[in-house]
């Protein structure tokens, strides 16, 4: 696959601006290029920028009846009314349901919590959970994560008097629930100055907000950013703003003083002694923890983040770590099944989408079988399978098409649908799946054209070998943590040889670990370059080439080294 690399310049105006912070924040020029490009135009938004605060959080009251939300929940402390804490099945929705639930035990032992069967109840809030909460008496359901949509659910619980306080930050529908509350900043009468927080985030602004209502200080919450900082990783939310500032507090707490349920996901995946990232949670904590909802039951990853010894955590790490094995297995079979039908049976190269459907599909693993197929054919992927009589789904999609918008579009063909821009779910009946593969085809005809099918790496800035020193490595860190909107930069460096060194590695010899020097350095520069071992034959060729990268501080039996993360390879005009 051929990428295509775009490169905006500056313009003169901010080429001025580029200078002027180069000088008076003593950074580099191609740095001060990376804040620029991030709407970064003052000395000051630079230093709030590197040194996010606390202080700058937003008053949680300003979020839509976060009053009503508190004041019930008061209520329900006082006369010791039993509560329920529901949430979803995936990363987002069972750190948000910990976070709630370590809070409230401070004040009351009548709590218990809740995760929906993927299987069994499917995404949202449930039947047979509101039947659950009746049977233990509760009278407050506190959803997390969902429940933006639950009319007819809402409606239902409070036929058996039991109330609704929902905090979720997916798109509203023109009706919301009949709830006590429901707190989501993208509601349209929203005031609140942010409206990408995660699931976890908005279940942290309601203990901010209960805490300042009740005088509690805000140092008594800091123990539970670390499961607010997983949760906006894994949920793949803009790590800006708000988010930024939860984030780089939340992996301080994580790498200093994690929960003993994720120190136990920290020593199963061997970050132990490691400076966990962004990426350490994106490949390693998080899906662990989504493997439990994929596989068997959401209910015990919360079990484990709420663990109340290291013994139980490592437990309890063990045996999700197992369920995240078979995840793997059964997600490898699962996408070489659904690409050997692509290829045999679908026009790809005629087609802007790929929709697919098998019955006998895995419904926990679908998502990622979307995902995979969404990067191998570059188009929006709905993968579909058979579940409680309905078909359901995931759906991943390319740049600059919203497949939420789209699913949308097919809401009357269509039983429940939700999610993000990038990423949504839906079930439909067997009889409309045909209307819809049709439907979602024209719209993906009429949004995409081929520029948009072509995949793309926006490279951030130019630079030679010999910029790369000490200090610039060090003031990129202060850019951290990376994430949408703050992805970590991605550096052009052209005309590059192969030291003589580089060779292929890892499994079936797929990847290729590069030493290249550019001419410009007495040093070679490190780097791998995963899935591209098929270049190694051009690489030693002898005939220079250009490389995109991202710039990664690799740690070895103790030593720091600097490590190009290679995103692709470009020999003559091949990233035009």
């Amino acid at each position: 696959m051929i990428y295509k690399w775009n490169y905006q310049s500056l313009t003169t105006s901010e080429k001025k601006i580029q200078e002027e912070l180069a000088n008076k924040l003593n950074m580099s020029q191609v740095l001060c290029r990376l804040l620029i490009q991030r709407g970064i135009s003052s000395v000051e938004q630079a230093q709030r920028f590197f040194h996010p605060s606390l202080n700058d959080l937003h008053d949680p009251f300003l979020l839509p009846d976060m009053d009503k939300a508190v004041n019930r929940i008061e209520k329900a402390l006082g006369n010791k009314e039993r509560i329920l804490v529901y949430g979803d099945y995936d990363v987002d929705g069972t750190t948000s349901v910990a976070l709630v639930y370590k809070f409230l035990r401070r004040f009351t032992t009548n709590l218990d919590y809740y995760i929906p069967d993927r299987y069994d109840e499917g995404y949202g809030i449930s039947v047979q959970g509101i039947d659950y909460a009746e049977e233990t008496g509760v009278k407050l359901i506190i959803a997390l994560d969902c429940g933006i949509k639950a009319i007819e659910k809402v409606s239902y619980a409070k036929s058996k008097g039991i109330d609704f306080v929902i905090c979720d930050h997916h798109m509203p529908d023109e009706q919301l629930p009949d709830a006590v509350a429901v707190v989501d900043a993208k509601r349209p009468d929203s005031v609140y100055p942010y409206e990408h927080l995660s699931g976890c985030g908005v279940g942290f602004k309601l203990v901010q907000a209960i805490s300042q209502s009740n005088d509690i200080a805000f140092s008594e919450l800091l123990d539970l950013l670390d499961l607010v900082a997983v949760s906006v990783a894994s949920d793949i939310v803009p790590i800006t703003g708000e988010n930024r500032i939860l984030t780089y507090y939340g992996l301080k707490q994580l790498n200093s003083s994690p929960s003993l349920g994720l120190k136990g996901i920290i020593e199963i995946c061997g970050l132990s002694r490691k400076n966990i990232t962004i990426n350490d949670i994106v490949f390693k904590i998080g899906p662990r923890i989504n493997a439990s909802g994929r596989m068997m039951n959401g209910k015990e990853a919360v079990d484990l983040l709420l663990a109340s010894t290291i013994q139980d955590a490592r437990e309890k790490s063990t045996n999700i770590d197992h369920y995240n094995e078979d995840r793997r297995e059964l997600d490898k079979k699962m996408t070489e099944e659904a690409v050997a039908y692509i290829d045999e049976k679908v026009l790809v190269g005629l087609t802007n989408s790929i929709v697919i459907y098998d019955e006998n599909w895995h419904k926990g693993v679908i998502g990622i079988v979307a995902s995979r197929l969404t990067e191998k054919y570059y188009r929006p992927a709905v993968v579909l399978t058979k579940s409680n009589g309905l078909i359901t789904g995931s759906a991943r999609s390319i740049m600059n098409f919203d497949v939420y918008k789209a699913i949308e579009s097919c809401k009357d063909l269509l039983e429940n649908f939700g999610g993000h821009t990038y990423a949504a779910g839906l079930s439909m009946k067997e009889e409309n799946l045909e209307a819809f593969t049709k439907r979602f085809e024209e719209l993906s005809v009429k949004m995409i054209n081929a520029e948009m099918m072509r995949p793309q790496i926006n490279v951030d800035a130019e630079i030679t070998f010999s910029e790369i020193t000490n200090k610039f490595v060090h003031d990129l860190s202060r850019f951290s943590p990376f994430g949408p909107d703050n992805l970590n930069p991605i550096f052009m460096t052209r005309g590059v040889f192969d030291f003589g060194t580089s060779k292929l590695v890892g499994y079936e010899n797929l990847h290729l670990k590069l030493e290249v020097v550019d001419g410009t350095s007495p040093s070679s520069v490190h780097g791998i370059a995963f899935r591209q071992g098929k270049a190694l034959g051009r690489v030693k060729s002898g005939v220079p080439f250009d490389i995109c990268y991202t710039i990664e501080e690799n740690v070895h039996y103790g030593k720091l080294s600097v490590q190009a993360y290679v995103r692709d390879i470009a020999f003559e005009g091949e990233s035009d």
